[in-house]
């Protein structure tokens, strides 16, 4: 009984690992892609649509990743 939650613990680990870094990737290939900066857009300008579509995509990603997991 050990082991098997030891075993979930680890490979959750990874896959929330694997997660935020696929994430940090997209996120860099975004601001690589736009002819702007999504930072600035959001923070300085308050781009409220570039939010919710940005929003959208990590709620995306969450629910992939949680979907890899089980």
């Amino acid at each position: 009984m050990e082991t098997f939650q030891l075993t979930g613990m680890i490979s959750a680990l990874v896959y929330a690992t694997l997660g935020i870094a696929v994430f940090f990737l997209v996120l860099s290939l975004i601001e690589v892609v736009t002819k702007y900066s999504v930072n600035k857009k959001i923070t300085e300008e308050n781009n409220i649509a570039l939010a919710i579509v940005l929003g959208a995509i990590i709620l995306s990603l969450g629910l992939i990743i949680s979907a890899a997991i089980r």
